[in-house]
C-alpha cells in the first residue's frame, strides 16, 4: 500500500449520526450510529425509480428464493443455467426489441465481455472520452488500439474515423459510447454518430445502462429512438450493454444483440477473463490474481497480453512462481525455448514450473536432436 498515496487510497464509508448530526463516516471507524433509525433522503442513488424497496419486486426476489434458492451453484457453461434465466432473456430480447440477449452477473463484466467479443488486436477502438472505466479494462482485455475522441463531439470523431480510414481502408473499427453519462447529465447526437459509422463502416457499441427504464420509449433507453418503431436490433446499432442496478433496482446485466452475435458472444468471449481482469483492476496489488489472468490468456493463445501480465506480476514479486511458469510457457509456445528453459531453471524447484521445466528440456533435447 505505501506505493498509493493517502490522498488517492479508497475507503468504504457510510452514512451515521453523530452527536445530533448526520456525517459520512469511514466503517469501522470510531462513530457507532446511535439506537434510533435516521431516515435519510438519498439523493446519490441510481435506483432511478424507487423499485429497490418495491414491495412487488421485494415479494418476487422472496418467491424466486424460496422456489429456487440463493445461488445457481455452478457457471452457466456448467450446471448454472436455469429456466428462469431464459425467461428473462427471452422478455428482454422481446421487450427491447433485439434478436438475443444474455445475462451477465455485472455491468462491469457484461462491458468487457461485449468489447471483447467486438475488438481483438487488430481492431482499433474509437471511445468517447468520458465512457465508463468497465469499457476501458475490456479494450484493455481485447489487445485493441484505443483512441478516444472529445465528449460528445461528433466532428472530432469525424476526423478520427476519416483518418483511419485514408490510412487503413480495411481497418476494423468499433466506436463507443454511452446513452446518458450519468456524471454529466449528457447524452450523445446517436442518429448523427451511428450515420458516421455507418459512412466509416464501424461498429457501434452503445452502454444504456443509465438510461434503459427512464429514457426513451417506454423506458427502452435511447437507441430504441433510432428505429420509429422498428425493432433495435434493425438500427444500426451493434451492440448494447444494461444493467439491473439502476432503474430496475436490483442486480446483475445483459447485452443484446443479433442471433449471429450472441452465438459469437456465447463461444468466443471467455468470461474467467474479464472476472479475473476486474478483480485487477480493484485489487492492482494482488500478484495471484494478475497472474492467475496472465496464464488464462495464455491458455486462450493470447500470448503478448499473457507476457506482459506475468512480467508485471514478476515485477512486484520476482519469485513468483506461478507468473515465472506462465512466462516460461510463452515463450516456449512461441518458440524461445532457450529463453524458456532459462526461466524456468531459475524457480524450477516450484512444484508448477518445476514440473513444465522437466517437460521443456526432454523436449528440447528431441527437438535439437
Amino acid at each position: 500500500m505505501a506505493s498509493i498515496s493517502p490522498a488517492r487510497r479508497r475507503h468504504l464509508r457510510t452514512w451515521l449520526p453523530e452527536a445530533g448530526a448526520i456525517g459520512l463516516h469511514p466503517v469501522g471507524g470510531a462513530s457507532q450510529p446511535v439506537p434510533e433509525q435516521v431516515a435519510l433522503h438519498d439523493l446519490a442513488s441510481n435506483d432511478y425509480l424507487g423499485l429497490a424497496q418495491h414491495p412487488r419486486l421485494i415479494k418476487a426476489a422472496s418467491e424466486a428464493m424460496e422456489g429456487q434458492g440463493v445461488g445457481a451453484g455452478g457457471s452457466r457453461l456448467v450446471t448454472g443455467s436455469r429456466p428462469i434465466h431464459r425467461e428473462l432473456e427471452d422478455a428482454l430480447a422481446r421487450w427491447l426489441g433485439w434478436h438475443r440477449v444474455l445475462l451477465f452477473p455485472s455491468g462491469f463484466q457484461a462491458n468487457i465481455a461485449a468489447v471483447s467479443a467486438l475488438a481483438d488486436r487488430h481492431t482499433i477502438v474509437l471511445a468517447d472520452r468520458l465512457i465508463h472505466h468497465s469499457l476501458l479494462v475490456g479494450v484493455q482485455a481485447s489487445g485493441a488500439r484505443l483512441k478516444r475522441f472529445a465528449h460528445n463531439d461528433l466532428s472530432d470523431l469525424g476526423r478520427k474515423l476519416s483518418q483511419v480510414r485514408a490510412a487503413r481502408p480495411s481497418q476494423q473499427l468499433l466506436v463507443l459510447t454511452e446513452s446518458l453519462f450519468s456524471m454529466e447529465g449528457t447524452s450523445p447526437d446517436l442518429a448523427g454518430l451511428l450515420a458516421l459509422c455507418r459512412i466509416h463502416q464501424a461498429r457501434l457499441l452503445v452502454d444504456e445502462a443509465h438510461a434503459l427504464g427512464v429514457l426513451g420509449p417506454d423506458g427502452r433507453g435511447l437507441t430504441a429512438t433510432l428505429t420509429d418503431g422498428a425493432d433495435s436490433a434493425d438500427s444500426g446499432v451493434t451492440m448494447i450493454s444494461g444493467t439491473f442496478g439502476k432503474a430496475f433496482g436490483s442486480g446483475g446485466a445483459f447485452l443484446a444483440c443479433d442471433q449471429t452475435l450472441g452465438d459469437q458472444l456465447l463461444q468466443r468471449s471467455d468470461l474467467s477473463l474479464p472476472a479475473g481482469e476486474r478483480t485487477i483492476e480493484l485489487d492492482p496489488l494482488s500478484p495471484f490474481m494478475r497472474s492467475n489472468l496472465a496464464e488464462q490468456y495464455r491458455n486462450a493463445g493470447q500470448y503478448a497480453r499473457a507476457l506482459e501480465l506475468a512480467e508485471e506480476t514478476l515485477e512486484m514479486q520476482p519469485d513468483f512462481g506461478w507468473a515465472l511458469g506462465t512466462k516460461s510457457q510463452v515463450l516456449y509456445e512461441t518458440g524461445d525455448i532457450a529463453g524458456a528453459v532459462e526461466v524456468a531453471s531459475d524457480a524450477s524447484g516450484h512444484p508448477i514450473v518445476g514440473y513444465r521445466y522437466a517437460v521443456m528440456l526432454a523436449k528440447a533435447g528431441r527437438e535439437q536432436e
